[in-house]
């Protein structure tokens, strides 16, 4: 059973990302604050949930939480800056963006650059624990995926429609047939140096 808060009486954020372990694409993240309330029997952490129930459960967290916000960070970036910098980047982006400012916020993992002068609490495997966490995981995920397919579509061979961007055998077996191309993140050393990009 998800908590439905940290700490009583408090206007609190749950923030994830999705994409972090990706080979291509950028790092996205969500914000949400739910309704004290919020109850839907289908929400967990997004990898526990099934691709179809996350499409289920995207537009109720939609409609019924607060506020919600999605952000991205662009795999340019993030060869720039690194994955971690760019996944706590991406989430004070999501937090920005919310139409209602938080009092407290909960961060799944155990990393997190202080945004502003919100506190903040990280939680291990805290998309499984708390309702807006695991609400936020949904949404940076679906969002994630829906870019992943748009992406697919200029760059069918290597199979984001399915894949997502991670690094499954038909993936890196792409790489190797294709080499990368501008959406890997090649801070990632995907391929052997001497192959082209494109």
């Amino acid at each position: 059973m998800l908590l439905s808060c940290y700490k009583d009486n408090q206007q609190e954020a749950g923030c994830d990302e999705a994409g972090r372990g990706c080979y291509a694409g950028p790092v996205f993240a969500a914000a949400v604050i739910l309704p004290a309330d919020f109850y839907h029997p289908l929400l967990n952490d997004s990898k526990q949930v099934s691709e179809k129930n996350r499409e289920r459960l995207r537009p109720v967290i939609e409609q019924e939480a607060l506020a919600w916000a999605v952000a991205s960070v662009s795999e340019k970036e993030i060869d720039e800056i690194n994955i971690l910098k760019a996944s706590i980047k991406a989430m004070h982006l999501a937090i920005a963006l919310l139409k209602k400012k938080p009092q407290y916020l909960l961060i799944d993992g155990n990393r997190f650059y202080p945004y502003k002068k919100i506190p903040h609490q990280c939680f291990v495997k805290g998309d499984g624990r708390f309702a807006s966490i695991a609400a936020a995981s949904i949404l940076a995920k679906t969002h994630r995926d829906e870019h992943m397919a748009r992406l697919h579509a200029e760059f069918p061979q290597y199979g984001w429609n399915s894949n997502k961007g991670y690094g499954t055998a038909a993936h890196r077996k792409a790489i190797e047939q294709y080499g990368l191309c501008v959406y890997h993140r090649k801070s990632f050393n995907l391929i052997p140096a001497q192959q082209e990009l494109f």
